[in-house]
């Protein structure tokens, strides 16, 4: 793209970012999402991002820790947690960190289920009896994207409570999500285009952290799981799947 040339680069996640970022400091790179904006190489900060970068954070690394404490409200008798992600992320690790922060706080035990392709995939779940989880939070990455309809469906032949990092899993069949609204993200994304195509530079504009979170949750798994979603829970979401 750099030797094309192109006027901007639009990038999609922290392993774009980073090889956007490794290869030109000059031509401008919006991130429309990116896990983990700080301490990964990209920005310098989110207010002052620096050099030809800005964008918008998807916030993933609170948020993982946020889905530990949904599953525990969906089904207070968990006691085993697992986060199923690609841990070759340069976003993965703070991912796990809040994950296990957040389960400690909760008097459960985590365990991380590193996965890097397909075949990993269907290992982790083969491994979920063994490790005795009894609950999973899935991570967002290109690799859980691409296979979303995989592991949702393995999820389901499990019987195994499920949180995901966006609703498009849930439209498919998981249990529940909580995560940015990526539609919203790359809308906004567009705005800081726009900036730059004016004259404004990268390094200027604020990184962005996203306005619209969702919690979706789909009562025909929860019920096909056996399982009672607590009415507290239920108003909390932004659409319930019936």
């Amino acid at each position: 793209m750099v030797r094309l040339p192109v006027d901007l680069i639009v990038t999609r996640g922290t392993p774009a970012a980073k090889a956007a970022k490794g290869v030109t400091e000059t031509v401008p790179i919006v991130m429309a999402a990116i896990g983990e904006p700080l301490g990964v190489g990209v920005v310098a900060s989110l207010a002052h991002p620096g050099g030809n970068i800005t964008g918008l954070s998807a916030f993933v690394t609170e948020l993982a820790g946020k889905r530990v404490e949904l599953l525990r409200a969906a089904h207070p008798s968990i006691a085993r947690v697992g986060l199923l992600q690609n841990m070759g992320n340069p976003a993965s690790q703070p991912q796990w960190e809040a994950t296990r922060a957040a389960a400690a706080a909760l008097g459960l035990a985590a365990e991380p289920l590193d996965v890097r392709t397909e075949a990993d995939i269907a290992g982790a779940f083969a491994a979920i009896a063994s490790l005795k989880l009894d609950a999973l939070s899935v991570g967002i990455d290109a690799l859980t994207q691409s296979k979303a309809e995989t592991i949702v469906g393995l999820a389901a032949e499990h019987k195994l409570l499920t949180a995901y990092p966006a609703r498009e899993f849930v439209e498919m069949g998981g249990l529940m999500s909580y995560g940015a609204s990526y539609p919203d993200l790359y809308y906004r994304a567009a705005g800081l285009i726009d900036k730059i195509f004016k004259g404004a530079k990268p390094g200027d504009l604020p990184v962005e952290q996203p306005t619209k979170l969702e919690l979706v949750i789909n009562l025909k798994i929860a019920k096909a799981l056996g399982l009672a979603v607590p009415p507290l829970l239920l108003a909390r979401a932004d659409e319930v799947i019936e």
